[in-house]
Order: structure tokens, then C-alpha cells, then sequence
């Protein structure tokens, strides 16, 4: 009788192809791409610490994912929900006074598409997770309690069953059907009062979008960018709370209040299934470039692609920004203005 040679997987390498899955799941629960490193690290210790108490092999995920969960049911109890600028006051103007920032726990940030994104998925299972990484739909998550936060996330974004997910929770079916219900009713009402996700470009489409905006952003030609923004764009910048909308206030920021971005070195990225690019501003005093923000765009399809939303993460008041990307603390002369990076 021949013999196997394939090496058995360990517990390590099975909890390691977790990780995606599981990082996602924790930032769809908690809405920060900082909370989200150390919540899946700490369900990490936890499984690495109790792996004696795993039975069945088969079983891991569902015994893994209930540590994750809570951890994150831990980190949520007794907290406010994070939000949007769009969530917390009415659209500003160009003119209005920037103002004191918010705390970071007060705003949904971001995460790097390589911590959540399973590059070992088909491209259809990842085209799905990335439009449940965008903004608006991590920031619905928030309105929800957290266990029904679990249910909707667990059956529709990672698609378990409903045996599944009261397994887990150590509830009944009907129980998590009954959840189910619940969150989907919020969910719908919140989209009657916020506008729905703009439909996407090809890649092609919205590859070139990004490149344009780069180059016009990289050049600061404010006619270049205008062009490249639908006629109702949001424009923000947590953890201000200030907010603008339409092409034509954009302009006018980036001309005035804004401009000192001007000169800044880019490097693209990807962030919450949007692409993304960071940006480092000239520094007078220290030489070189220091990072400024973390900038994801939102594209739209249409006859015409065009940005939707600019979402703009001011690294100065959210320290642990560029890190959490694996984005360079600073830029020297040496860097090219323009680098790719297939994050």
C-alpha cells in the first residue's frame, strides 16, 4: 500500500489561513483598523493557549470564531458607536473653521485590504468581501446590538448557516433568524436615510481612475481632481468633523484651508476594498516628507467613472495610521513621488 507524502497540516498553519477571515470579522464588529490588530492577536493567544481544549480538527473554525467573538463583544461592551463625519453634523463649506479634533474611538477607520482580504480566495469570493469592507456598510454595522452585529455579519458576509451561527452563540435557530431580522430591518432603514454604495467601475476602469487621480493629486491640479469627482462627492477628514459636499467646495478647500498638502509624495494603496493612497507632506523643519493622511476614494461607475467620496485619515491625530498599513514613517528626497504598492 503506497504511502502519503504530504505532510499533515499543524494547528498553526490551519489557524494561520484563519487569520484573514478572522481579521475581517473582527474589524466588521469593531470599525477600527487599530482595535482590529489587537483583537485578532489576542484570539490568536487565546487559541494557541487552549489548543489542548480542541476536540475535533473539523470544528476549528467554528471554535476559533468564537473566541474572536468575544474578544470583540469584550471591546464593545459599554462604549459608543464609531461613526462617519456624514453620521455626526450637516455638510459644511470650504470657509467653515476646521476645528478641534474628535477622539479616535469617536470614527470608523480603516484597514489595509492585505490583512482582510484571503488571497488564497476565488476572485468572486474577494470581490464580495471588499464590498463588505467599504465605509458606509462597517459604519451600519455600528447601529446594531452587538450579538446581532455577530448574526449579520457570520450569515451574510462569511455566509454560515443559521445552525451554524446558534452553535456558536449557544442559542436556538430561530433565535438567530429572529436576530436576522432585526438587523436586516435596521440596516434598510439606514439606507433610506444615507445613499446606497455606489455601483463600481471594471478594474480597468477604476485602475485608471486611481492613476489619474494620483497624477493629478501628485502635479496638485485642482482642475485635474475636480474632474475626476462626481457632481455629489463627499470630501472628509477624521478625526475632524468637518465635511463638505460637491466638486465645487472641494476646489475651493484644497485652493485654501487645504493647500498645504501641496507638494506631498504619494504611495498607493489599498484600503476597505477601495483603492487608496497615503500621502507624505514636505517638512521644512526635519527635511524630507512626513506622513500626513491616509486617503481612500470611493469610484463610481457611470459613462464617465468618477470618484464618489474622498475620505481622508489625518495621520497627525491618528499616530497609529500609516504603521497599521505597513506604510513608511517618513520620505527622503531619494523616494519616487508616485509608488506602487499592490497592498
Amino acid at each position: 500500500m503506497p504511502v502519503s507524502t504530504a505532510r499533515p497540516s499543524t494547528f498553526e498553519e490551519d489557524l494561520e489561513r484563519l487569520r484573514p477571515a478572522l481579521t475581517g470579522y473582527c474589524y466588521r464588529m469593531l470599525g477600527s483598523g487599530f482595535e482590529v490588530e489587537d483583537a485578532t492577536q489576542e484570539t490568536m493567544v487565546r487559541a494557541w493557549r487552549r489548543a489542548d481544549s480542541l476536540s475535533e480538527p473539523v470544528a476549528m473554525k467554528s471554535w476559533v470564531f468564537r473566541i474572536a467573538t468575544n474578544v470583540c463583544l469584550d471591546q464593545i461592551e459599554g462604549r459608543k458607536r464609531r461613526a462617519r463625519p456624514v453620521d455626526l453634523t450637516e455638510a459644511s463649506s470650504a470657509e467653515t473653521p476646521i476645528g478641534a479634533p474628535l477622539p479616535e474611538t469617536a470614527w470608523i477607520l480603516p484597514v489595509a485590504d492585505s490583512q482582510v482580504v484571503d488571497p488564497a480566495a476565488d476572485p468572486a469570493a474577494q470581490t464580495a468581501d471588499r464590498e463588505a469592507l467599504r465605509l458606509a456598510f462597517v459604519a451600519a454595522l455600528q447601529h446594531l446590538p452587538a450579538r446581532q452585529r455577530v448574526v449579520l455579519v457570520l450569515r451574510e458576509v462569511l455566509r454560515w448557516s443559521a445552525q451554524e451561527v446558534a452553535e456558536l452563540l449557544e442559542t436556538s435557530v430561530a433565535s438567530v433568524n429572529s436576530a436576522l431580522q432585526r438587523a436586516r430591518a435596521t440596516l434598510d432603514e439606514l439606507a433610506l436615510r444615507d445613499a446606497e454604495a455606489p455601483a463600481r467601475p471594471s478594474e480597468e476602469d477604476e485602475r485608471r481612475l486611481l492613476e489619474q487621480y494620483l497624477e493629478a493629486f501628485a502635479e496638485y491640479d485642482i482642475d485635474r481632481i475636480v474632474a475626476l469627482l462626481r457632481y455629489d462627492v463627499v470630501f472628509d477628514m477624521p478625526p475632524l468633523e468637518l465635511w463638505m459636499r460637491g466638486p465645487d467646495q472641494v476646489a475651493e478647500f484644497m485652493l485654501g484651508q487645504g493647500a498645504a498638502c501641496r507638494g506631498s509624495k504619494l504611495i498607493a494603496t489599498a484600503a476597505n476594498g477601495c483603492p487608496a493612497f497615503a500621502a507624505y507632506k514636505p517638512d521644512p523643519q526635519a527635511g524630507g516628507w512626513s506622513p500626513w493622511s491616509l486617503t481612500v476614494l470611493e469610484p463610481a461607475a457611470g459613462d464617465a467613472p468618477a470618484v464618489a467620496a474622498v475620505h481622508n485619515f489625518l495621520q497627525p491625530f491618528l499616530p497609529s495610521l500609516f504603521s497599521s498599513f505597513g506604510l513608511p514613517a517618513r520620505l527622503t528626497d531619494t523616494d519616487p513621488v508616485l509608488q506602487a504598492d499592490s497592498a
